[in-house]
């Protein structure tokens, strides 16, 4: 369901906001563009993720409380009705939102930088392969910046998910500026 709002809200918002912008403000200001088309279509894909988001966690963090998505739900309902699902969306958000962010942002960006710098033909031109490249590579670009951006709120969700009753401020506190990139280098690494 993320994956369809993301993509799906993305590419609504990009044809709403352009046309409220008009064609050369589009293009003059496609950045900011990116970004908030970006930020809107993830706001709505995390009110569709985080039933599944809460159901995964209290499986992961709860031994024995369920086995399966399908044993997970109705317990959770019973016991905190919609709440159980939806109260930290918050906390998503603000890991999501700057990844997501940074995703379509730099993404777009860095297909045009390899379009314009290192392929040496129009994008027309190329050929399905060579195209194909130039996603492969700005989506690598991206996601090392993604990385970058959401790993302290990614770092923050972590411990929030192993302290029950713990606040995201108190949790970013205790780790200090320090403790919130631990694991960065993994992370990138890991996306190789």
């Amino acid at each position: 369901m993320q994956g369809l709002c993301k993509f799906g809200f993305y590419e609504v918002f990009k044809v709403l906001y352009s046309n409220m912008l008009g064609e050369e403000n589009t293009y003059l200001w496609r950045t900011s563009l990116y970004l908030a088309v970006s930020a809107s279509a993830e706001f709505f894909a995390d009110i569709a993720l985080a039933p599944m988001e809460a159901a995964k966690v209290r499986i992961q963090t709860q031994p024995g409380y369920a086995n399966t998505l399908r044993e997970a739900v109705p317990k959770m309902y019973k016991k905190e009705r919609l709440n159980a699902f939806y109260k930290d969306v918050a906390p998503l958000w603000m890991r999501q939102i700057p990844y997501t962010m940074m995703k379509f942002a730099c993404f777009e960006r860095t297909v045009e930088a390899l379009s314009k710098f290192v392929v040496p033909k129009p994008r027309s031109e190329c050929s399905k392969p060579e195209q194909l490249v130039v996603t492969f590579v700005a989506g690598y670009i991206a996601g090392v910046f993604c990385a970058i951006v959401s790993h302290p709120a990614d770092s923050v969700v972590s411990v929030l998910n192993k302290e029950k009753g713990s606040t995201a401020s108190q949790v970013l506190q205790r780790l200090g500026f320090r403790g919130v990139w631990k694991g960065l280098f993994a992370r990138i690494i890991m996306a190789l």
